[in-house]
């Protein structure tokens, strides 16, 4: 699902209060709380429905919010965002803010995504090195995602941007054939 333009906005404005010079919260702590808030709000469709309907009057959606980020701990800095989300009517969009949120930081503190499919389930110790060799090709600190995709066969495939590192049985197998057609 593309992110809307809306989310990125929205990310872009907390990015620039928390990346901040002066700023009370460090980025990494507002993605920990506003992830916290996520998973209950995703744990719940009632609440879900209670901040998106606007039959519920926005001081009352502030006080809902007030509440789980009492509860939740959450810093002022991340239940002031939350409170512009719900007078905006953009809580319904939070899971694409969020999303877009983690985008924005990675590329303002220096990371590059990486998206890592193999065809078995990677151990801790795999996973680290597989991002270790890709910081080093790369030359960025990566943040990596990992899946699995048994149509691999074996191996593994990466993403970083638009480049594909394709280490991966199938795509040799792919390659091989490419070859053997050019061939004949």
């Amino acid at each position: 699902m593309p992110i809307t333009a809306v989310a990125t906005r929205y990310a872009h404005a907390l990015a620039d209060v928390v990346t901040g010079p002066a700023s009370p919260l460090p980025p990494e702590k507002a993605l920990a709380e506003l992830r916290a808030f996520e998973a209950v709000l995703r744990g719940s469709e009632e609440l879900q429905n209670a901040l998106t309907t606007p039959a519920v009057p926005a001081n009352r959606k502030r006080a809902v919010v007030a509440r789980i980020g009492s509860l939740l701990n959450v810093s002022p800095v991340t239940r002031n965002f939350l409170y512009v989300l719900v007078d905006h009517r953009r809580i319904g969009h939070f899971a694409d803010v969020l999303q877009s949120l983690e985008v924005v930081l990675d590329e303002r503190l220096g990371f590059a995504r990486a998206e890592v499919v193999a065809a078995l389930e990677l151990s801790a110790e795999q996973r680290a090195a597989l991002s270790a060799e890709l910081e080093r090709i790369s030359g960025k600190r990566i943040r990596a995602r990992f899946g699995v995709d048994a149509a691999l066969v074996g191996g593994v495939v990466a993403r970083i941007g638009s480049t594909v590192y394709d280490g991966s049985v199938r795509g040799q197998l792919d390659s091989l054939g490419r070859r053997l057609e050019s061939e004949l």
